[in-house]
This record gives structure tokens, sequence and C-alpha cells, in this order.
């Protein structure tokens, strides 16, 4: 019996020599997929298998290749090829960004030499104290840069910008608009409030252009805080355009944040008094204009229909 069993074992090898010798002509090399890992459980996979696998990527790859009679597969692109080329695209960006500091080195550089050396007398003053005339409120528009366009020194102006240069009204309670108001006027003792808009403000159309059930974000929640200079423009000109209708907002907005300063006690004490002025101006970046008024207040405003004059009103062009 033991014989038998040899003997047709020995049959069995004969008869299927031809398809060992089939698949060991599809061999596929681990090399040749880049997705696979090299641990044990990739090489305990029937030999089968892989080759199987390897045929199905080739088909995309080469068509052709079947027609052989050992099908090579196309070689993927390695990572270290891949590390390679994300390296070169990483070193622009971060040479890209090494420039822009380079030229904010120069800047400052330039600002040492031209500036502070040359005025070293005015900034040994700044290194006691600092006794600002102006509170300035601007936007926080890139365009829009107060002591650019109007020349402040370092130690001339307290600024605080925000998203459309607006002064939230005292019982909305505490923003860091607010907080520098009042550093600025109790502890500093500015003696003018100055409130710079724009034109083309992006806050403002923001604000023109929202619904009353938007969907909330952090701007349209800050925004909101302009919605009766809003209200007010869409009643008067709603005849106009809605690049006109910013427009008038963008101005309207900076008359409401002058009366919401009033809103604020220690502020409208010393405006009563003349102890302190605030102010309006606007800043028309197209044709290069400021416009610039003041809050007259014993001139007689009318804070319960949000109305005030105003004095002093100029065009500068």
């Amino acid at each position: 019996m033991a014989w038998l069993i040899r003997f047709k074992a020995r049959s069995l090898a004969s008869a299927t020599r031809p398809l060992r010798d089939t698949l060991d002509s599809y061999r596929c090399s681990q090399s040749h997929f880049s997705g696979f890992t090299t641990d044990d459980s990739v090489r305990s996979f029937p030999r089968k298998w892989l080759c199987s696998k390897a045929m199905r990527l080739n088909d995309v790859d080469d068509i052709q290749s079947r027609s052989s009679s050992s099908p090579e597969i196309t070689r993927r692109p390695s990572v270290s090829a891949s590390s390679n080329s994300l390296g070169v695209g990483l070193q622009e960006v971060t040479g890209s960004k090494l420039n822009l500091f380079d030229e904010l080195k120069q800047r400052f550089l330039s600002f040492k030499h031209h500036k502070y050396l040359e005025e070293l007398e005015h900034f040994e003053t700044l290194k006691e104290a600092q006794t600002p005339k102006f509170m300035v409120i601007a936007c926080a528009d890139s365009r829009v840069c107060p002591s650019t366009i109007l020349g402040f020194r370092p130690g001339e102006a307290f600024m605080i910008r925000n998203v459309a240069n607006l002064v939230p009204p005292l019982q909305k309670g505490p923003s860091e608009t607010n907080a520098a108001l009042e550093f600025a006027v109790k502890t500093l003792q500015v003696e003018n409030i100055l409130i710079i808009g724009h034109s083309c403000c992006g806050g403002i159309q923001t604000l023109m252009s929202m619904q009353d059930n938007s969907d909330s974000s952090f701007i349209k929640t800050w925004v909101t805080n302009g919605k009766n200079a809003k209200l007010t423009t869409e009643s008067a000109a709603n005849h106009l355009s809605f690049d006109q209708q910013c427009r008038l907002c963008e101005k309207e907005s900076i008359n409401m944040s002058l009366m919401n300063l009033l809103t604020y006690p220690w502020i409208k004490e010393k405006v009563k008094k003349e102890m302190l002025f605030v102010h309006g101006g606007y800043y028309d970046f197209l044709n290069c204009t400021f416009e610039k008024w003041t809050l007259d207040f014993k001139g007689g405003s009318d804070e319960e229909k949000g109305r005030f004059f105003v004095k002093d009103q100029q065009l500068w062009c």
C-alpha cells in the first residue's frame, strides 16, 4: 500500500509541474510594489495572490506587456523620489518666506538708521512714558494705515484697529475697542478721538448684504454693531445701487460710532466740558482724499433720535 501512495504522489507532482513552472515565470518581486510594506504579513501572502495583484496593476500601466512570456510590471515612483521633489517645493516656499523677512529686516534697519538714530532724542523720551494727543479708531484693512496716511510719529496716536472701525455702545458689553477707549481716555488723557472710515470697506459690504436669518460668524456678529447705520442708509437710499449704499453707510457708520462714544459716561462728561473732542474721518483711497469733521455737542445733538450736528467739516484733496 505504501508503494502505491508514493507512486500516485510522484504521478501528481509530474502532472502539476507545468502549472508550477508557469507560476514561477510570473513570480513578482516585492520591490515592484511601492504600496506594500516588507513585514512578514506581506511575505506570507500566497504567491498566486501576489502575482494576480501585480497583473491587475500591470493592466493599467502597460497592456502590451501581457503578450510576453514574463510580463514586466511598471515601477511606480519610489518614496525617496517623491520626498526629493517635495523637499524642493518646501525649499521654494521656505525661501519665499525668508525673502519676505529679509525685506522686513532691511526695512527695520532703514528705520533704525534713518528715523530712530536721527530722532534719537524723541525716542529717548518715549522710553519713559507715552503722552499721545490722539486716540485713533481705524479699520483693520491693510490699505488703510493711519500713520502712513496722516503721518503720525511714534507716540503721537494711541490706536485701535478693528473690522469696519466700529465703536459698540456701552450696553453691548466689553470688547477690545472699548477697553482701549477706557485706557486712552482715563489713563493717557487723550484730547482727541478720531474714527477713520474708508472707501470699499469689506466690513460695511458684509453688513449691508446680511440678512436677518443669515448664518452667524465672528465677522457678522461684530459688524451687527453697525446695524443702525445700515437701517438708516437703507431707509434714505433704497433707490440707489448696492455700491452707492455701501459708500453712504461707510460714512453713516462713522457718525453712528461717534454717537456710541457718548454712551460712555466718562467720555460724554469730558466732551461736555470740552476736555475731549471727537472727530470723524473718511479716507477715499480711490482718489486719495480725506474728509474730516468734528462732533458739535453744544450745537444741539439729538441723542434719542441718533442725530447730531458737526462743525469744522473739511475736505483734504
